[in-house]
């Protein structure tokens, strides 16, 4: 199984459709995901709410049949594929303000609130996104704080997170992860360069796992 995640960052072109194809996942949790985004082959489902005009704020899309629930909160987009929990989220970065969706003062405080339904999702369990948090080294994004908050959903979970120890296409370690299960076996875990020619098609690389469940 190949479970992929990208920040498409609101846009939407064929480069970018070509270059999701190219993943050959049979799993994809996107976030910042444009309202004509579209994938042969792949049935998806997105937040009902909108992060911006034409740009929800995650999505899960997946080659096998799914079954669409409730946003578990509304920057995460759920569906239950092949019997198994998915869903993609966006966590809050340090200057997102205190406006909807998220709740609390403090960073720490909305992280808090934004991973709490997700600890209570139905095992097995597949999460990933764009979590604004790095799990390794400095956090230039999210807070340590933050971090901490994440590591309990994916204690009481049993999630492991083999992207954790991946670069970012800036160097610094990827804010964009993947979990699942950890008596999932992992044969790899790449990052993948957002890139056409010279040009890059997100400020964010996709980061793709390859699994045996």
């Amino acid at each position: 199984m190949r479970i992929g995640t990208w920040n498409l960052a609101g846009r939407w072109s064929d480069a970018r459709a070509e270059f999701l194809t190219s993943l050959e996942c049979d799993l994809l949790l996107l976030t910042e995901v444009h309202h004509e985004t579209r994938l042969p082959g792949m049935r998806g489902r997105t937040t009902y709410g909108l992060m911006a005009p034409d740009r929800f704020w995650a999505g899960v899309f997946s080659t096998g049949a799914q079954i669409g629930y409730p946003d578990p909160h509304p920057a995460a987009a759920m569906a239950v594929v092949d019997g198994v929990t998915c869903c993609s989220s966006v966590l809050p970065w340090r200057s997102c303000g205190t406006g909807h969706p998220w709740v609390g003062e403090r960073h720490a405080d909305k992280t808090a609130q934004a991973v709490a339904p997700i600890a209570r999702l139905r095992s097995p369990v597949i999460w990933g996104g764009d979590w604004n948090h790095a799990l390794e080294g400095t956090d230039h994004v999210g807070s340590r704080e933050g971090r901490g908050h994440i590591f309990a959903v994916l204690d009481a979970l049993g999630l492991q997170v083999p992207t954790a120890d991946l670069d970012a296409h800036r160097g610094e370690r990827s804010v964009d992860h993947i979990a699942f299960p950890k008596d999932w076996v992992v044969v790899s875990a790449d990052q993948v360069p957002a890139v056409e020619g010279s040009k890059r098609l997100s400020d964010h690389d996709a980061y793709v796992v390859e699994l045996e469940a």
